[in-house]
């Protein structure tokens, strides 16, 4: 075994992506896409991140009907490193059954969460924080990562920077004060302005029992369950849908930080959630070969003259002629055209398919 003795990577799979429709559906979710032109799919490249950091030791949690698809990414993996979840139920189940089933391999483990779907181009500062991190949940902290933010986002939530902890090993690390919402432009400013808030990405580093402790005083049951699930996975079939639908940050993270158990360690990560096509076109260089156009995939079939877009092409040619700041997203059986700015109204294109029963298109 290699990297951080103990520690252990959890790697939750999930979610449509519906902001990256159609090129992400239900069937083929964008982590197991290559969105940005890397060679390897979003999910390849998580692995490859945390792989120095734990070795062989990563589970990842993903729905049963992407488990092979999983496999197939990951086969270096162990049968028993994929978990499938019989239905979504947000990202509280899914970490906290990782957290049961690594408390019964190892009382001492400690976890880190990491989204499959994140881009990250600073692994040094990454690997560095996620150290600090390790240290810290080992005094019995729930850490979270906060990511430096590079402007006044409103996509995502923020952490406020209480005092330094001062603790050897984790010299950055903070107390949180609080978890706060996605705020307007003006907070978010303001946020910026005064250097106390970072972004949460929803990375969480803990001890297994430590989580389930927590998400205990308020979720005992989910608890009772999840360990029942462990010890038997056969059980998973008749808990796995009783189980509280909720997030970690509502369920753990916010009441744990209300009361001044949560640690944070600050970093510049190069981090994106790759949440929509205005991420992606910020994060895929323009194409050598066609001024102007950012190619999501080959560009050999996308001509364009005197034009500026984001352009994936699904196996036929698109034809672009003196068009300005376009995304055109083109697949075997669905088409989309919109502006970078719009971009976060995707969703709404796959909540009105699902309105009508076009599932297939989902």
């Amino acid at each position: 075994m290699t990297g951080i003795p103990g520690f252990w990577a959890v790697i939750p799979a999930g979610g449509a992506g519906t902001r990256l429709w159609p090129i992400s559906r239900r069937h083929s979710p964008k982590f197991l896409h290559d969105l940005t032109g890397s060679g390897q799919s979003l999910l390849r490249a998580t692995w490859d991140r945390l792989e120095p950091l734990v070795g062989e030791r990563i589970l990842v949690v993903t729905g049963v009907a992407h488990e092979d698809a999983v496999r197939r990414q990951l086969p270096m993996l162990g049968y028993d490193a994929v978990i499938g979840e019989p239905s979504p139920r947000d990202s509280m189940p899914a970490i906290g059954l990782a957290a049961a089933v690594l408390e019964r391999r190892d009382p001492e483990a400690v976890l880190g969460s990491f989204a499959a779907d994140h881009v990250i181009t600073e692994p040094d500062n990454f690997r560095q924080a996620v150290a600090e991190a390790v240290v810290l949940a080992r005094r019995g902290e729930l850490v979270t990562i906060g990511i430096d933010p590079t402007g006044p986002a409103t996509g995502y939530g923020y952490i406020r920077l209480g005092e330094p902890l001062d603790v050897v090993g984790a010299p950055s690390a903070h107390r949180v004060d609080e978890f706060v919402e996605k705020p307007d432009l003006e907070t978010a400013t303001r946020y910026l302005e005064s250097g106390e808030f970072r972004w949460n990405a929803g990375m969480f580093v803990v001890g297994a029992t430590t989580l389930l402790e927590l998400l205990s005083e308020n979720h005992a049951d989910m608890v009772d369950s999840l360990r029942t699930i462990a010890a038997d996975p056969r059980r998973m079939t008749d808990l796995w849908p009783s189980l509280h639908k909720i997030a970690i940050d509502h369920a753990v993270a916010e009441p744990a930080a209300a009361a001044g158990r949560v640690a944070v360690v600050p970093a510049a990560l190069g981090w994106d959630d790759v949440g929509d096509f205005a991420a992606l076109t910020r994060l895929v260089a323009e194409s050598s070969s066609l001024p102007g156009i950012t190619a999501i995939g080959p560009a050999d079939d996308i001509i364009s003259i005197d034009s500026t877009a984001t352009v994936a092409a699904g196996g036929r040619l698109v034809a672009l002629i003196g068009v300005e700041n376009l995304v055109v997203i083109d697949t075997q059986d669905a088409l989309l055209i919109t502006r970078p700015d719009r971009a976060q109204e995707v969703k709404q294109v796959v909540e009105t398919l699902t309105a009508r029963g076009r599932t297939d298109l989902t």
